[in-house]
C-alpha cells in the first residue's frame, strides 16, 4: 500500500466530523476513530510495515516494543510479528485479580522500549506508560505515534525527555479545524 493509499484509507474509514471531546478534555471538530482503522486488516498491516521500519531506526537496538490499552494493542501485536520482536502490554491501572500486575508480558531491567502509540494529541496517556515502564526498570528508546494531532504532544513527549516520532501527522491527512 502507497503512503497515498494508507492516508485515503484510514481518513475514509475513520475521519468524523462533528464536535468531539478528546481525552484531554478538548473540544475538536474532527476525530479519529483509531478502531475503525485498526481493525482494518490492510491497514493495519501497512501500519506494522511502517512502525516496524521506524523501530528499527532505534539508536542502540530494540529489545522489545510496548503499547498501552486499548488503541497500543493491535498496533504492538501487528507490529511485533512483522519486526519480530517481543512486545509487552500496559494496563491502565494494575488487575485487581491473578498476578495484579499493570505490565503483560517480560520485562527486564535495563530492556531497551519502543513505545507504540495510535493518536497523540498532548500525550498524557503515553507519559504515563512511558513513566510506568522507566520506573520498572526500562529505557526507552523513544515513542512513535502513528498519527500525531499536532497539538503538544511532540513538545510535552519530547519536553519529558523522550525521543518522539509519528508516522502522519492531522496535516498528512488533510485535517484542518
Amino acid at each position: 500500500m502507497t503512503d497515498e493509499q494508507l492516508i485515503e484509507r484510514i481518513t475514509d474509514s475513520a475521519l468524523l466530523r462533528g464536535d468531539f471531546t478528546l481525552r484531554s478534555g478538548r473540544k475538536s471538530k474532527y476525530y479519529l476513530d483509531k478502531y475503525l482503522f485498526q481493525t482494518q486488516p490492510d491497514i493495519l498491516a501497512a501500519l506494522a510495515e511502517r512502525l516496524a521500519g521506524r523501530v528499527a531506526g532505534g539508536a542502540g537496538g530494540v529489545d522489545r516494543l510496548a503499547g498501552a490499552e486499548l488503541g497500543g494493542v493491535p498496533l504492538v501485536s501487528a507490529t511485533g510479528i512483522t519486526a519480530g520482536l517481543p512486545f509487552i502490554l500496559i494496563r491502565n491501572q494494575k488487575k485487581g485479580y491473578g498476578t495484579a500486575k499493570q505490565v503483560e508480558g517480560e520485562l527486564n531491567p535495563g530492556d531497551r522500549v519502543v513505545i507504540l502509540e495510535d493518536i497523540a494529541t498532548t500525550g498524557g496517556q503515553v507519559l504515563e506508560a512511558a513513566q510506568t515502564l522507566t520506573e520498572m526498570g526500562a529505557k526507552i528508546v523513544k515513542i512513535i505515534a502513528v498519527i500525531d494531532r499536532q497539538e503538544g504532544a511532540r513538545e510535552n513527549i519530547e519536553g519529558a525527555g523522550y525521543g518522539f516520532d509519528s508516522l502522519l501527522t492531522k496535516g498528512d491527512l488533510g485535517i484542518g479545524e
